[in-house]
């Protein structure tokens, strides 16, 4: 039997300028849209789960640079500041969470979620509902399991913690305009007017990383949207300050649980 929604639930998708509340728990839509940063922070009364089916979505708050290919998503919670960037021809599906229907989550922080392929087909499928779906009928049971997928989604390591201490501020933007620098922390010191030890103990106290591992991450980081877009992974590393192939393949194994070819198979390329 084939369930028909009825005609008076139908209605035009809204703009998020137009709400002062989600007409529904979960609200979503699909867009293309070129690749340009938003040039604004700006925050929502609920949570934003930001979905990108090719192409890479990038998301940077006070705190740090979340990045999320294909495989994953960023979880965005209410009232945080942030600002989008879409890195390359990007499909976005983007979810607007009630607080309350949010989960746990909420109060966990912004992350990037892994998205498994259920995950990945409930976010897709939802982008065509309409919008004041039934909640009782299948389209809200097909909400509740994709709530419940989101609440079981395990985080991954696609994410950059940035430190508020102007100094580090300096050395992290310029590495992150020139992620291929090979300027030692030596050398930051000298520029900064403090010690390399100081440096190096602000950096593992304001991001959690030292800074040989903090820069890893950053040229791991830079590297997904090009080996996204199927570019070589020679080339990839070299861009990103890697000489060696090996050694490249070997961070990235480590940082993300599989090679560039696995993380990224060539027929799934664009």
């Amino acid at each position: 039997m084939n369930y028909r929604q009825p005609d008076k639930i139908i209605a035009p998708a809204l703009s998020l300028r137009e709400l002062k509340t989600l007409p529904r728990p979960v609200y979503g839509h699909s867009e293309g849209l070129p690749n340009k940063p938003l040039g604004y922070r700006h925050k929502h009364p609920w949570v934003q789960l930001s979905y990108t089916a090719q192409g890479v979505i990038q998301v940077r708050t006070a705190s740090g640079l979340f990045v999320a290919p294909p495989q994953s998503a960023i979880w965005i919670p209410a009232g945080i500041e942030h600002q989008v960037r879409r890195l390359g021809d990007t499909q976005i599906n983007s979810l607007y969470i009630d607080v309350a229907a949010a989960g746990a989550k909420q109060n966990s922080g912004c992350r990037v979620l892994g998205v498994n392929p259920l995950l990945r087909e409930l976010i897709r499928r939802f982008g065509s509902l309409p919008v004041q779906y039934e909640e009782s009928g299948p389209h809200g049971h097909l909400v509740q399991v994709l709530l419940d997928e989101l609440e079981n989604a395990p985080e991954t390591g696609s994410m950059l913690p940035l430190p508020a201490d102007p100094r580090l501020r300096t050395l992290c933007n310029a590495l992150q305009a020139s992620p291929d620098s090979r300027t030692s922390l030596l050398q930051w010191a000298g520029r900064l007017g403090v010690s390399e030890r100081t440096l190096s103990r602000l950096f593992v106290l304001q991001t959690g990383l030292t800074f040989r591992l903090w820069r890893q991450r950053l040229r791991l980081l830079t590297a997904l949207p090009m080996l996204e877009r199927g570019e070589r992974v020679t080339d990839a590393a070299l861009a990103c300050g890697y000489e060696s192939l090996s050694a490249f393949i070997a961070a990235f194994r480590e940082q993300f649980g599989a090679t560039p070819g696995e993380f990224f198979p060539p027929g799934q390329q664009k």
